[in-house]
């Protein structure tokens, strides 16, 4: 560390902070020069050549010189391999066991000494020297996975060998996922790194790793589509390079991946077929989404720094006199005692409960932020509660490792000890008997501030790993996963009669189990807003389907155009809220002059009134794992033009929106997908496949309507409605409706609907098992004359 930094920590966290941060950086140094295997001379190994294979249910073992490959595919057509024995357990991905083999697919002899695997949906084919093809029925390939390569240590004990795994794909090919990565959706070339990541402040497109990484690629071809995972939740790096198709004669030149891991197991899953087929995939494997209660999916409203009960009870009054609807208010770490979790600052806010209940009834719910880090201070009484269940994490010589975090020296919960997690869950009985009615996670990477080094804990902290044992290399990445389960668990047992409303700043793959994100300390400027958008997309494809902005950006002042432009782009996206650091400019609408807060209240109004549309796009991604947010291509992946399309989304089935990103535009150009659009502002219809001009006045966004969509709204008197754009002639169109039974676990009927043209008028039935029926819902059509 030299005098800069030094400076640097005393002016961000101010002079006994500051040295605070620097003592306990130097201090998680020393920890790991005693507690991490020296280096040392490294043995590179590749697995040679095949030396025979062994069937099984489902494939098989393929034997190498100097390696083996465990192969299988699923009941449900999911691949899995695995080398030097790696099984699909113990996994922290998957969602309790691991699928059944495909009975009727086996291991049988290839050409050229290889060996393959054949089944309804997926061929995987393995040459003589390690490499993993996969292709589809037809035999177009998708992925191919070249042998891979080991570094292992020489002589040292309990060290882990490295790894790299290099795949090609088709030249035509376009990368997403990865988790939360705000230069997207789309991943261009370069390098990704895997290891969540508070980036010490607001970030921007340019800002790589953030608080979310996952090792889950997300690849569209015109082969098709598929979903690869690396199962390994190490420090790791992610290099991506688009492949170039031949001019002429010209040969192809694939996309290629290169996965590269400082330890644990190399295996992989893969899921093929259409997007909607692979994310259903991948939530039947990882866990369906948890769905949140109705209340959260309406306007939110957060800031660190409300400051007092007084502040809070303004604010809401603020949107109520305006008219203007708010379902949830969110406490930040100032509400606490001390900023000690679990904890409440009694003379800010001297009657919580009180409050919350005061709230409730105007249809405000409250929502309180939990840090993991917990102040190590005797008598604090969740640390202590924590030394005598011997909760924290230690090091590798039995001392509790500790950070700098808000509450000034920390411990911090070891979330991957199933004892652990039992203690953590049973501290949220404190925020609910508050009055609090969902929680959200924060500082769960996990966070140590430093001013050199890595933000985090030492790598050579111990962890219990679900019994396992390990380090802080391999649990890092699965912090925030583990104390989100610690959680909504612990919710769960005591509300049981209620769906937990939780969401988590950090997470890995699985997450949507357990709740959903938001995009962190997003910067507040034209590219901040861009990357907002990335995130939701891009995690969507990930299997997170619950996700949204800081909208406004987390620091700094929006001009009033860049707040109503991302006010606009938040009514459209799953979690809508805004929220800004303690010493940023306000995020109320009516803050930034009475045509923004005019503008505001229309976003607001449709937003309230798609709520039905919402609830039901929730249901869906349950089911089936289909997020709300989609990219534009999600039904016509073979479109290379729609696969560039990155500024623009389709929200369901039905609805396709184009936010507006840049400063002072007031027309955007959109690509249509094919079939009729109607622009839902004038009624104007648009054939697609193909790019409109379309209008963008600072008082909207383009939203266009698929043609022959059904979807739900709410009608007069707060009721149920069905809006039903008109189909083209010679085609009929429909929708899904699932509608809302409440907070709790009732269960949920999808109702099917379809749209036809009869003599040129629209007319709308319900499909079920038994025939067609009538509606028995108010029907409003649109896109028709007169409409």
């Amino acid at each position: 560390m030299d005098g800069r930094e030094l400076v640097r920590s005393i002016k961000v966290f101010g002079s006994a902070r500051g040295l605070r941060t620097v003592r306990a950086a130097w201090r998680h140094r020393r920890t790991d020069a005693w507690g991490l295997p020296p280096e040392g001379a490294e043995r590179a190994r590749v697995p040679g050549l095949a030396t025979g294979a062994e069937a099984l249910p489902g494939g098989g073992i393929v034997r190498f010189a100097r390696s083996s490959l465990r192969i299988r595919v699923s009941a449900g057509g999911a691949v899995f391999w695995g080398w030097d024995g790696a099984a699909p357990l113990p996994s922290y991905a998957l969602a309790g066991e691991a699928p059944e083999p495909d009975p009727r697919a086996s291991l049988e002899p290839d050409t050229d000494g290889g060996w393959r695997v054949v089944s309804e949906r997926v061929t995987v084919a393995v040459s003589r020297h390690g490499a993993v093809e996969v292709r589809t029925p037809g035999g177009v390939m998708l992925r191919r996975d070249l042998p891979p390569r080991w570094w292992e240590p020489v002589g040292a004990a309990g060290a882990e060998a490295r790894w790299v795994q290099r795949s090609e794909v088709p030249a035509d090919a376009r990368f997403f996922g990865l988790g939360g990565r705000a230069a997207g959706p789309r991943l261009r070339d370069g390098s990704y790194r895997l290891w969540n990541t508070d980036p010490k402040g607001g970030f921007v497109p340019g800002d790589d790793p953030l608080y979310i990484t996952m090792p889950v690629q997300f690849v569209v071809s015109d082969a098709g589509t598929h979903l690869a995972f690396h199962d390994n939740s190490w420090d790791g790096q992610v290099t991506l390079a688009e492949g170039e198709e031949g001019a002429g004669s010209g040969h192809d030149r694939p996309g290629t991946s290169e996965v590269r891991m400082g330890g644990g197991p190399l295996r992989c899953w893969v899921v093929v077929g259409t997007p909607a087929r692979v994310l259903h995939g991948w939530a039947a494997l990882t866990g369906a989404p948890a769905l949140p209660p109705s209340w959260a999916l309406g306007p939110q409203h957060a800031r660190w720094g409300f400051g007092s009960a007084a502040e809070v009870r303004r604010v809401v009054a603020g949107y109520r006199e305006r008219g203007l609807p708010l379902s949830v208010v969110h406490l930040d770490i100032d509400h606490y005692d001390g900023h000690r979790v679990f904890t409440v600052d009694a003379e800010r806010f001297p009657d919580l409960p009180g409050l919350a209940a005061e709230l409730r009834e105007q249809g405000v719910r409250l929502v309180s932020i939990v840090d993991p880090a917990v102040k190590a201070e005797p008598g604090n009484a969740v640390y202590d509660g924590g030394r005598a269940a011997g909760a924290f994490v230690r090091d590798a010589r039995g001392g509790e490792v500790r950070g700098e975090v808000w509450p000034g020296e920390c411990a911090y919960p070891d979330f991957t000890d199933p004892a652990v997690r039992e203690w953590w869950g049973g501290l949220y009985e404190e925020r609910l008997r508050q009055g609090f009615s969902g929680v959200w996670h924060d500082m769960n990477e996990p966070v140590s501030f430093v001013p050199f080094g890595d933000p985090t804990l030492p790598r050579s902290a111990r962890h219990a790993l679900d019994g396992r044992g390990g380090d802080h290399r391999e649990a890092h990445n699965v912090y925030g996963l583990t104390m989100a389960r610690a959680g909504y668990e612990g919710l769960r047992r005591l509300r049981p009669e209620e769906r937990p409303f939780l969401f988590s700043r950090s997470g890995w793959a699985g997450m949507q189990r357990y709740g959903g994100t938001w995009s962190g300390d997003v910067s507040t400027g034209w590219p901040g807003l861009r990357a907002s958008l990335s995130l939701v997309l891009g995690l969507g494809l990930c299997g997170v389907p619950y996700s949204g902005p800081d909208v406004g950006g987390f620091d700094g002042s929006p001009s009033p155009e860049l707040y109503l432009r991302w006010f606009q782009l938040g009514a459209w996206l799953p979690f809508f809220r805004t929220h800004s650091a303690i010493d940023a400019g306000r995020r109320e609408p009516w803050e930034f002059g009475p045509e923004v807060l005019e503008h505001a209240r229309v976003a607001l109004a449709e937003r309230e009134r798609l709520r039905p549309y919402f609830e039901t796009l929730a249901r869906l991604a349950r089911m089936t794992g289909a997020p709300y947010v989609r990219p534009v291509w999600w039904g016509t992946p073979e479109d290379r033009g729609l696969r560039d399309c990155e500024d623009a989304f389709l929200l369901g089935d039905a609805l396709l929106v184009a936010p507006v990103l840049t400063r002072g535009a007031d027309r955007r150009a959109v690509r249509l997908p094919r079939g009729r659009w109607y622009d839902t502002a004038t009624g104007r219809a648009y054939e697609g496949p193909g790019q409109v001009l379309l209008d963008a006045p600072l008082s909207r966004v383009p939203v266009l309507a698929r043609a022959g969509a059904v979807l739900p709204v709410r009608g007069d008197g707060d009721g149920p409605a069905l809006e039903v754009w008109a189909p083209a002639a010679g085609r009929t169109g429909g929708g899904l409706v699932v509608r809302d039974t409440g907070d709790g676990w009732e269960p949920a009927e999808i109702e099917r609907y379809q749209s036809r043209l009869v003599d040129g008028r629209v007319v709308v039935e319900r499909v079920t098992d038994d025939g067609v029926e009538p509606v028995g819902l108010p029907v409003r059509v649109r896109g028709c004359e007169g409409a």
